[in-house]
């Protein structure tokens, strides 16, 4: 091949390429053409999604450290009764007593917060247990309507003798869920009765909602904002607070610790409990709980 072959060659290839950037920058879409109605849609539709499922991480990391805590929490709850019975028995050890009614009376003393301490520990290990599967739940297909009955009858006195509203919506009687009714009442009562010892204004509003679509019914509690504890020290072992001063008759769980056992109950029986936005309107001092169970389907 001479060297004019090689021009040929080179000038056809030049020209090949040439055409083929015109044909591609033709084809090309146009920065300032207009989006299409349906592309408008599909972006903010995904826009949304990844809104939720940032809401719904930001949710999950929470109360992942939320539960990260447990064993920090559990020690706080049992540390203010024992400091109580170890103070009892330095009194009546060192002989500080006057007499020996007074020292009976410590022992009294003693004895009582030994038996609510121990309470609190069997409550602890009846949930662990539930959790890890030793203990079996009774899940029948109940009406909630009938429990959510039972749940009011057993908890309006508390809101009446300290005025609150208590509103129960009651659903239709055909509704049933598959749950263990006792745990559910005492997940649902628990619930109400923090609210309400927290609360220094506003009301309780239960209402329920099922969603075919996913075969769970939503079970909401609207209480006013300031009764759900969001924002409690997670790890108690690092935490500069000061432990709490409790009084020594009154040993219960703190709030963080009742939420924390009610969504593990409801995770067994396959629920959940969660804290979620309110949609209607005048609810800026109102939040929700959400109890999230299985539907039973006929």
């Amino acid at each position: 091949m001479d060297w004019s072959n090689w021009v040929y060659l080179g000038a056809g290839l030049l020209l090949g390429l040439g055409f083929s950037g015109l044909l591609a920058h033709k084809n090309r879409p146009s920065s300032s053409s207009p989006v299409l109605p349906t592309e408008q849609q599909d972006v903010v539709k995904l826009q949304q999604q990844i809104k939720q499922t940032q809401l719904a991480y930001e949710m999950a990391r929470e109360m992942s450290q939320f539960k990260a805590g447990y064993l920090a929490r559990t020690t706080h709850v049992l540390r203010s009764p024992i400091n109580g019975l170890i103070g009892l028995q330095q009194l009546i050890l060192a002989n500080l007593c006057e007499n020996p009614e007074e020292e009976r009376e410590f022992i009294k003393q003693a004895h009582d917060r030994t038996l609510k301490l121990l309470k609190l520990i069997d409550e602890i290990l009846a949930v662990a247990r539930l959790e890890h599967g030793t203990n079996k739940l009774d899940l029948q297909p109940r009406s909630l309507k009938d429990l959510l009955q039972e749940v009011y009858d057993l908890t309006y006195m508390l809101a009446e003798n300290r005025n609150f509203p208590f509103k129960v919506l009651l659903p239709e009687s055909e509704l049933k869920v598959v749950v263990d009714s006792r745990w559910l009442k005492q997940v649902l009562i628990s619930l109400i009765e923090t609210a309400i010892a927290q609360m220094e204004e506003g009301g309780i509003y239960i209402s329920t909602q099922a969603s075919p679509k996913d075969k769970f019914v939503y079970v909401w509690l609207d209480v006013p904002k300031q009764n759900v504890l969001q924002s409690e020290p997670i790890d108690l072992i690092s935490s500069t607070n000061k432990l709490a001063e409790t009084e020594e008759d009154n040993i219960t769980f703190d709030p963080g610790m009742k939420f924390l056992f009610n969504q593990t109950l409801l995770e067994v029986m396959g629920g959940k409990l969660e804290i979620v936005p309110l949609t209607t309107q005048q609810t800026e001092d109102m939040t929700r709980l959400q109890v999230t169970i299985p539907q039973s389907i006929s």
